[in-house]
This record gives C-alpha cells, sequence and structure tokens, in this order.
C-alpha cells in the first residue's frame, strides 16, 4: 500500500474549522476577559481595606458575623470602583489613545471594546447598590450609589474644576472609612470623621504635589497627566498637605485625650498610639517633601520603616479597644 503523502498528513493533523473558531473564541474570551480585569484596577483595590476602618475603631471585628459582613462590603465597594475606572476608560479611549503611556490600557488599545467596558461598568454601577441593599444596609446601598454617582460626575466635568476636584477624590476615601461602619450600625465619631478625611487629603495633596514636582522635573506639559495640575502650585499643593496634615494629627490628639488610663490600671494605651500615629504622618511627609509620593500604596506597602511604625500603631490601638 503506498504511503500516504506528507501535504496529506500535515492537512489531516491540522484541526477542522470549527476546533479553530473555538480555539479562537477562547482565546478571544479570554483577552476580554484579562482585559476587563485589568480596567478594573486590581491594584487600586488596597484602597478599600478602609472599610475596616470604622468596625476596628470601635473594637467590632470579634464576630465571625462582623467579618462576614465587612467582605461583602469590601467586594461591593470594589465592585463600584471597577465601575468608575471602566466607565472612565471607555470615555476617555479616543484621548487615551493618543497618551505615550494611557495608549496600552486594555480600551484605548482596543482589546476591550468601548461598548463592552461600558455595559460591565454601568451593570457593576447598578448590581452593586442594589445587592448592598439586600445582604448590607439601605444605608450601605445609599452610601456605595453616592459614591458611584459622584466619581462619575468627578469623570465627567468635576475634575476640570479647581480645588473641587481634591475634595471629591478625598470625599472617595472618606466614603470607604464610613461603609463598614453604616453596614455594622455603628455610631461614627466626630473625631473618627474628622482623622479620616484630613487624613485623605493630606494623601491626596501630597501625590498631586508628587505629581507635579517629578512632571516639572521632566520639563513635560504639566497639564498632560492630569487636567488641572498645571493649574496648580507646588506652594499651594504643599500649604493643602501641610495643613491637612496638621488637622489630622489634631484630631486624632484630642480623640486619644478624651479617657485616660482604665479602671484596671492598665497603660493608656489609648493616648500612646498617638506616638506611632504621629510618627506615620511625619514618615510619610518625607516622601511628600520629596515628591515622590505619587504612589500612595507604594509608599505605604514598601517603606519597612512606615509598615513598623503601622504595625506598633495597630498592636497599641487594640490594647486600647480591648481595656476599653
Amino acid at each position: 500500500m503506498a504511503e500516504p503523502s506528507a501535504a496529506l498528513v500535515d492537512e489531516a493533523a491540522r484541526p477542522g474549522a470549527a476546533g479553530v473558531a473555538a480555539l479562537a473564541a477562547s482565546v478571544s474570551v479570554r483577552g476580554l476577559a484579562g482585559g476587563l480585569l485589568r480596567t478594573a484596577r486590581p491594584r487600586q483595590w488596597v484602597k478599600n481595606v478602609l472599610v475596616l476602618a470604622a468596625p476596628v475603631a470601635a473594637g467590632r471585628l470579634l464576630s465571625a458575623r462582623a467579618v462576614g459582613q465587612l467582605v461583602v462590603v469590601f467586594v461591593l465597594f470594589t465592585a463600584c470602583a471597577s465601575a468608575v475606572y471602566l466607565i472612565n476608560d471607555a470615555r476617555d479611549a479616543e484621548a487615551d489613545r493618543a497618551h505615550p503611556v494611557k495608549c496600552a490600557r486594555p480600551v484605548a488599545c482596543g482589546q476591550v471594546p468601548v461598548a463592552v467596558a461600558y455595559g460591565a461598568g454601568c451593570a457593576l454601577a447598578v448590581l452593586a447598590p442594589a445587592a448592598a441593599a439586600v445582604l448590607c444596609t439601605p444605608d450601605t446601598a445609599a452610601l456605595l450609589l453616592g459614591y458611584v454617582l459622584i466619581q462619575l460626575a468627578y469623570c465627567l466635568w468635576l475634575k476640570h474644576m479647581l480645588v473641587i476636584d481634591l475634595a471629591v477624590v478625598t470625599t472617595g476615601f472618606l466614603m470607604r472609612a464610613m461603609a463598614g461602619g453604616l453596614t455594622l450600625h455603628i455610631d461614627l465619631s466626630r473625631w473618627f470623621l474628622i482623622t479620616s478625611g484630613f487624613g485623605a487629603l493630606f494623601m491626596v495633596a501630597a501625590k498631586r504635589y508628587s505629581e507635579l514636582v517629578l512632571m516639572s522635573a521632566q520639563d513635560g506639559e504639566i497639564g498632560a497627566s492630569r487636567a488641572l495640575l498645571g493649574e496648580y502650585t507646588t506652594g499651594y499643593l504643599r500649604f493643602v498637605w501641610q495643613l491637612a496634615a496638621g488637622v489630622a494629627v489634631l484630631a486624632y490628639c484630642l480623640w486619644a485625650m478624651e479617657t485616660g488610663a482604665s479602671p484596671a490600671g492598665w497603660l493608656p494605651w489609648r493616648q500612646l498610639s498617638m506616638i506611632p500615629f504621629i510618627l506615620s504622618v511625619l514618615r510619610y511627609a518625607v516622601f511628600a517633601d520629596a515628591g515622590t509620593a505619587g504612589e500612595p500604596e507604594d509608599v505605604v506597602l514598601r517603606d519597612r520603616t512606615l509598615v513598623l511604625i503601622g504595625l506598633v500603631w495597630g498592636a497599641l490601638y487594640v490594647l486600647a479597644v480591648v481595656n476599653t
């Protein structure tokens, strides 16, 4: 019997049209899913850990039910933030294509179609607050809906308004800090709100200051990365983050000094926690002053000294809550 030709062998080894289509569809789906995930900015999800702020401050992390609810709030807040990123990138796709760095974003480079990004973003923006109304509390749902609306307004026009842009970004951090408390029905104290709000403003202004210093050093277009960055001066942004840092420290100290040592004779843990808190602000200010606080999550997680100070503060704070 004659041996089959090499051409026939190669033809037989090739997948059929249906197999090729299935493989292409599989690759396309994986690429689309990966692009959507990248657009959702997983690296930024660490910010949503702030939903633990109020429960930690109130010492309400001692039950499995509370932890479970906070995990749900974290996931829902992450969904809301992802919705904003998706819609923002879809809206800015044309402008991003002309940007030397943002052109690599999944929506700008075509990995994720604009319509798909809009659809996924709108779906998350609607479903996350609706899920919060069922799984959490009406207050939590209202907070998430308010967050989405404010952030979308920021993407559309508020980011073009001087000073208002700083306030809106700060409000986003403050809403994260409030979410856990609303879910667990915790009364949010004035000192908690003041410390959280001005602490967030400190980091936001320091970030803008660092971006402006970096772009000035590179002799680039000051307003290229952010619409209003060129409207600010380094002197003004320095004033804002210094003012915010001072108010945050003062509010925390006033809160810590409200109570003395416990009747059981323990050390005044609450007051002692002022020391690492102030040191952490001073340490972060080193990076802000040097103009290297452009990525807050990198500063917080990569500086070993700052991590150590944070751990000491956490230990003292836990002792303060336990011995209250």
